[in-house]
């Protein structure tokens, strides 16, 4: 991810954190939640000189991105806790 990458993605989840803190995800359609982040996606995608489309887009490969490092490091650190065995006892696929 390159670092204008990451800045944008530290952006938009601060201000998620700020604006969607107490609801649950699960519960509250995804067309709401977007409806709540539109205010930061327009200012960033403004900034950059993008369409509030293509940054949502950018947005979420992103966000899949952080979401696969993110995964690969929590199987790194079960792998360990499992002393370097091929599937961490801990982890499901």
């Amino acid at each position: 991810m390159t670092e204008e990458n990451r800045i944008i993605l530290n952006r938009i989840n601060k201000y998620a954190e700020e604006v969607l803190g107490d609801i649950d995800p699960q519960k509250v359609p995804v067309s709401m939640q977007l409806e709540k982040l539109k205010p930061i996606m327009q200012e960033i995608a403004t900034e950059k000189g993008m369409s509030l489309e293509d940054l949502f887009i950018l947005y979420m490969d992103i966000q899949s991105e952080a979401s696969v490092a993110s995964d690969q490091k929590l199987q790194d650190q079960l792998k360990d806790l499992n002393m370097g065995g091929e599937m961490p006892l801990l982890y499901r696929d």
